[in-house]
């Protein structure tokens, strides 16, 4: 289990990259510093994404707890590690240096750094940083859940007669059209980019996320510890518990925060 000042030093480590992703989010030449590049599956890459990542991937080797140190990493930018040894893991870390890559590029702020730590694949631990507009999510087992280190919880508004149901800024799916026409209450949409929509719900400023579109493992992973520790549930559409490393894919099912 995390202890306090261990989340404190991945608080920092998110601190830190955030400041490198600002320098070029903030930079007067930002059109040309941004150097968009497509991945594999086309979606952007910036330095700012590769500034961070480098940034997290020294910094948690230098953590104090040695154990901690020492448990390896994936992330979003190197992601090519072999199932074969990857399905031996019991315990790493799961990053996204930079999760809203497209709302970075827009500069409407809706971007995070996210760092998970994930046990038997459960997200043990989590931080999520908006650097942006300087707001540090951050949970762990056993610890609670904090908001620039205020206690949140989920759930504190469960009687209000129009569900506020947060959604993606640049991902629309039909199948989540479909979910909605389909609720038993009146819903107000909540636009959000980002990791940033899980934890609307963990503090209760939204009560439910349905994401039946893609993401990937490192996409939801730190949030999705924020919201358990905060006491929502993030299910599948079959109504199990997400999990992180089971299979070799590192797509997500669908699934619904609540």
């Amino acid at each position: 289990m995390l202890t306090t000042s261990s989340l404190k030093e991945l608080e920092a480590i998110a601190r830190k990259a955030g400041e490198a992703i600002m320098k070029i989010y903030d930079a007067p030449d930002f059109e040309e510093r941004i150097a968009v590049q497509a991945k594999g599956d086309d979606s952007p890459l910036t330095q700012a994404d590769l500034a961070a990542h480098e940034i997290i991937k020294a910094e948690l080797t230098k953590l104090s707890d040695s154990e901690l140190a020492a448990l390896p990493q994936l992330s979003e930018e190197s992601a090519d590690v072999p199932w074969s040894e990857r399905q031996q893991w019991q315990t790493y870390w799961l990053i996204d240096p930079l999760d809203g890559t497209k709302e970075f590029i827009k500069r409407n702020g809706e971007f995070t750094v996210n760092i998970a730590l994930i046990h038997k694949g459960q997200p043990l631990a989590g931080v999520v940083y908006a650097p942006a507009t300087d707001t540090m999510y951050s949970a762990a087992a056993g610890l609670g859940a904090y908001k620039n280190d205020e206690t949140i919880a989920a759930r504190e508004d469960s009687d209000a007669p129009t569900l506020k149901v947060v959604g993606s800024r640049s991902h629309a799916s039909p199948d989540t059209q479909s979910y909605l026409d389909a609720l038993d209450k009146p819903y107000e949409m909540v636009p959000m980019g980002s990791s940033l929509k899980l934890c609307l719900v963990a503090e209760s400023k939204a009560h439910l996320y349905p994401r039946l579109g893609p993401t990937s493992e490192w996409d939801t992973a730190a949030a999705h510890a924020v919201a358990l520790a905060a006491g929502a549930e993030v299910l599948t559409l079959e109504g199990e518990a997400l999990m992180y490393n089971q299979k070799e894919s590192l797509l997500n099912p669908y699934f619904i925060v609540q």
